[in-house]
């Protein structure tokens, strides 16, 4: 069934729900991450470290590890992923480490034990694993999974389209996926990519940041095991 984004608001408006923003694929500083950085919300950025420029981490938000280079590495038969199941777990345990080393040398403390993989995929057998280099968090997409001794917090609203010409995904379809969240009192993990946004995209995130009823936490504080009550 089709939720009107003014009954969506006023849900939101009613329930005040937590709400936290991922923003994927960062690189270096361009004009349209400096208008996703312009509005008042706190941003989590998933920056691809082998590919990260060092004035990026003078900006004030978190970051998050997206990867390693984000190529795709799947095999025959595999979706894209960087971490395919060809890849032995020592080996890209490995990348992940010397990669975290270069964010971290960039961007210190900045810089969170929270991998999020490219295309939001990493199989549960190296996810396990992260603890082994240091990463405490994964951030990926849709319901998460329990996994000792890794904490993880998904986005669940993806505002582009992408087998739809990138396109903004509309109104209704973001107030569908946010809700089932916001019914459950959990966190609704917002996921933008600021290089592919449409007008209609950033007229939206105008829009969403713009509501009276949520409130916006960081990513530090999702991924501490000694955070606050969601609501």
């Amino acid at each position: 069934m089709a939720l009107s984004w003014d009954r969506f608001v006023a849900e939101v408006e009613r329930r005040k729900p937590v709400f936290w923003l991922r923003d994927d694929d960062a690189a270096t500083v361009t004009p349209a991450l400096e208008r996703l950085l312009s509005f008042a919300v706190p941003v989590a950025l998933a920056v691809i470290p082998d590919l990260a420029e060092p004035s990026l981490f003078e900006k004030n938000v978190a970051f998050l590890q997206h990867g390693c280079d984000h190529r795709n590495r799947a095999a025959t038969g595999e979706k894209k992923t960087e971490f395919p199941a060809t890849e032995a777990i020592p080996d890209a345990l490995e990348r992940l480490r010397r990669s975290r080393e270069r964010l971290v040398s960039m961007g210190g403390d900045k810089v969170l034990p929270v991998v999020a993989p490219p295309w939001n995929r990493m199989r549960r057998e190296l996810a396990a694993e992260l603890p082994r280099i240091g990463i405490r968090g994964l951030s990926g997409y849709g319901e998460a999974e329990s996994l000792p001794g890794v904490l993880q917090v998904n986005t669940q609203v993806d505002i582009v389209a992408w087998r739809d010409g990138k396109r903004f995904i509309g109104d209704e379809e973001a107030a569908r996926l946010a809700m089932t969240y916001v019914l459950r009192n959990q966190p609704v993990g917002w996921l933008t990519h600021h290089a592919v946004h449409d007008a209609a995209a950033w007229e939206f995130l105008e829009r969403l940041f713009a509501l009276r009823g949520p409130r916006w936490a960081g990513a530090a504080e999702l991924f501490s095991y000694n955070r606050p009550a969601h609501v």
